[in-house]
């Protein structure tokens, strides 16, 4: 029964990681396209298959201040209310993205 319920746990929590990932790249749409195809405004990078720890590295540092062109400031709004997790979650969700 305790493996039952660790089982049911723990699909419960993959299963809201890959919502939460999901619902937070559809706000990336409008600028980097369904798949991360689209330079956003035409002038940031084709994000589609960015490997994790790229595209971590690039979110920590949009909402930190430390990273980013043109775009920073967009972006800093973008990422505000994202935790750890949910940056972790986005950026395996856009590895994913051919």
């Amino acid at each position: 029964m305790k493996t039952l319920l660790k089982t049911i746990i723990g699909l419960g929590i993959l299963g809201a990681s890959v919502l939460s990932a999901d619902a937070n790249f559809a706000k990336c749409t409008a600028c980097h396209g369904a798949n991360g195809e689209k330079k956003a405004l035409g002038k940031s990078q084709v994000i589609q298959g960015w490997k994790a720890e790229k595209t971590l590295a690039a979110l920590k540092g949009y909402k930190d201040g430390t990273f980013g062109g043109p775009m920073k400031g967009v972006m800093k709004g973008q990422v505000a209310k994202l935790n750890e997790a949910d940056m972790k979650a986005l950026a395996k969700h856009i590895e994913g993205l051919k």
